[in-house]
């Protein structure tokens, strides 16, 4: 794809410069060893010495991201139930990269590319759980710390729709033709247009990139944090359609506790539509495994 992409890079950070940077300002790390991990959307990461990982802004906007990371990340602890990944070292701009940066917790794990659907389904309680502990945290303490509202407009059912459609209409994407016809006919019958808004401090993009397992895919804990809001909870309980197969469903939204056929339409959704941008990275990167598990994700979700 020639297209500009929302992913494309504002600034690079090579391996010298990253270990540069962490060097020069965190002395006490000089003496372990700094891998390129890869990279996201919006950060490069780096793991140093296989005890802490590092995420350097690559976009402008991400800076806004980890700088919420760095605030509002140190009070969840008592709130989650999972691993995650904790901020240790916060990172300035210098004359050579003039970003913060910042460094957590490493996190051993693997995307879970290809995960069969009985551990898959093993999660389903641990992710309930996880959702429903972090869902309770003070919304105004979170405001506090500068946690936006539904910044990306997600309860937008009519405008992620129609973005979703013009994916779909643009031949320069290169979904299979199957996964275009399911998804376009699942627009077809999407009626809703709008959804009522509700509040609770949600991750925000929980996705199987932001998810990490063990060997034997257990959940091994959730990373990327910069898109914490305020915002619907459907968004985050998307990984119900996304991550696990349909018949751990219903035990995944028992655990979790009450939730209506509006939320459950967002969920949906956003299960969708966040595997076709990341389909669409990918593809344009040359990641195949990413691609392919994009691909499988919006057939399950799509599943009944």
């Amino acid at each position: 794809m020639s297209r500009t992409n929302p992913w494309d890079a504002e600034w690079q950070v090579t391996e010298e410069l990253a270990q540069a940077l962490i060097y020069s300002q965190f002395p006490a790390l000089s003496s372990k060893q700094v891998r390129r991990l890869g990279d996201g959307w919006d950060n490069t990461v780096y793991v140093v010495g296989e005890e802490y990982v590092f995420r350097f802004p690559r976009r402008k906007i991400a800076v806004e991201l980890i700088e919420l990371e760095g605030r509002l990340l140190p009070k969840l602890g008592p709130f989650l139930t999972l691993p995650y990944a904790k901020p240790l070292f916060y990172g300035e701009g210098s004359a050579a990269y003039p970003l913060p940066f910042l460094g957590y917790t490493y996190i051993a794990g693997n995307f879970p590319l290809g995960l069969p659907e009985e551990q898959r389904t093993a999660s389903a309680l641990v992710l309930a759980r996880f959702l429903k502990n972090l869902h309770a945290f003070p919304v105004q303490v979170a405001k506090e710390n500068g946690a936006p509202t539904d910044q990306r407009g997600l309860l937008d059912i009519r405008g992620r729709k129609e973005k979703m459609q013009q994916f779909l209409a643009d031949t320069d994407i290169p979904f299979a033709e199957a996964d275009r016809a399911l998804i376009a006919d699942y627009l077809q019958g999407l009626g809703v247009e709008q959804i009522q808004p509700k509040e609770v401090l949600m991750h925000g993009d929980l996705h199987f990139k932001n998810m990490l397992v063990a060997p034997d895919g257990k959940i091994a804990g959730i990373i990327d944090w910069g898109d914490m809001n305020i915002g619907h909870p459907g968004c985050d309980l998307s990984i119900a359609y996304s991550f696990l197969p349909p018949q751990a469903r219903d035990g995944f939204f028992r655990a979790y506790g009450e939730v209506d056929e509006e939320t459950k339409l967002l969920a949906r959704l956003i299960a969708v539509y966040i595997p076709m941008l990341i389909y669409m990275q990918a593809k344009d990167t040359g990641d195949d495994r990413v691609a392919a598990e994009a691909s499988a994700v919006i057939r399950r979700a799509l599943a009944n």
